[in-house]
């Protein structure tokens, strides 16, 4: 179970590596200035960064097996998981104004005015739904091995 929740995770991370480059590349950043982009800057890259070290920690707890790693890679989850409700609360508005915020920036673009586009706009939704689901699988598979349910 140990190298399931780790292929879980790892896929997971691809995912959400994909939306942070979409988003640092989009301007996420520079929109934290203007209020454009409703994800903050601090839990965007807090949930990236407890993201990796859950990761490494469960990749040496893979090696290892010791079960203090184990408990450490959940605990470590857990933030990640609320860090992560939070950005999917301040995203869901933004891809449902989607549409109309479409038919505004291109009034905008034909009046010569530059709409400010929120980067996470650009997030694909698939891509989102994916991340989340694997999350979820991720943290459960993570509990049950942390738990000793189906060995190591």
């Amino acid at each position: 179970m140990d190298i399931a929740a780790l292929i879980a995770w790892v896929v997971t991370a691809l995912g959400g590596f994909y939306m942070l480059g979409t988003w640092i590349q989009r301007g996420g950043i520079r929109q934290q200035q203007s209020g454009a982009s409703r994800l903050p800057a601090p839990v965007v890259f807090g949930h990236f960064a407890l993201a990796a070290v859950g990761l490494v920690v469960w990749i040496i707890y893979v090696v290892a097996d010791k079960s203090a790693l184990a408990w450490t890679a959940f605990g470590l989850l857990l933030p990640v998981a609320l860090l992560g409700f939070v950005m999917l609360a301040r995203w869901i508005p933004v891809y449902r104004d989607r549409a109309t915020a479409t038919a505004a920036a291109t009034a905008a673009t034909a009046r010569g005015a530059d709409a400010a586009v929120p980067a996470e706009r650009h997030f694909p939704l698939p891509v989102v739904l994916a991340h989340g689901l694997l999350a979820v699988v991720t943290l459960v598979l993570v509990l049950l091995t942390a738990l000793g349910t189906g060995g190591s």
